[in-house]
């Protein structure tokens, strides 16, 4: 296993969407497996593939928070939503492409996602909570959006600002 650069946001492949996957091979398995060491590593708790620069509909995510519990690494191949409730819930989101920023971003409470596993196996499962927050906001990134697209303007830019300076920082280390 190895440890993923993660892409910065403003990244032009951050913004593209990805392609579907066509068939789950050893190489996308061990892309899953090196995106979960990353995303644990960094600490998050999902990450897309685009986020490591393969512009593939694959996700990782593990919510497990509680002290003691065993994880749950999920990987999701060509994840989509196939039912959202009306009830919406409002998190203080934010994303490893974009470190250190949080907004609050409202989405569906609950969803129900279909996804491939990592045997080629069609899964559905509903989730609600902070599972249901981040599998949402890990599908956004298949799709080119990114969680401060849902923000105002004024703090879009701001952050992008930020991101941009650290960026800059971190070219000269």
């Amino acid at each position: 296993m190895a440890l993923l650069d993660i892409l910065i946001h403003p990244d032009p492949r951050l913004k593209k969407p990805a392609a579907p996957v066509t068939e789950v091979t050893p190489e996308l398995r061990r892309l899953a497996d090196d995106m979960l060491q990353t995303m644990y590593d960094a600490p998050g708790i999902g990450l897309a593939a685009p986020q490591v620069g393969v512009l593939q509909r694959l996700i990782v995510l593990d919510c497990v928070k509680e002290e003691g519990a065993a994880p749950r690494p999920l990987a999701m191949v060509n994840p989509e939503v196939t039912w959202t409730s009306e009830a919406k819930s409002v998190y203080d989101e934010g994303c490893l492409s974009i470190p250190d920023q949080y907004g609050e971003v409202e989405r569906p409470a609950e969803v129900e996602v279909r996804w491939l596993d990592l045997h080629g196996a069609t899964v559905s499962e509903r989730f609600s909570g902070l599972w249901a927050t981040c599998v949402q906001h890990e599908i956004d990134h298949l799709d080119g959006k990114l969680f401060i697209d849902y923000l105002k303007p004024l703090r879009r830019q701001m952050i992008t600002r930020k991101m941009v300076k650290l960026k800059r920082e971190r070219a000269r280390v």
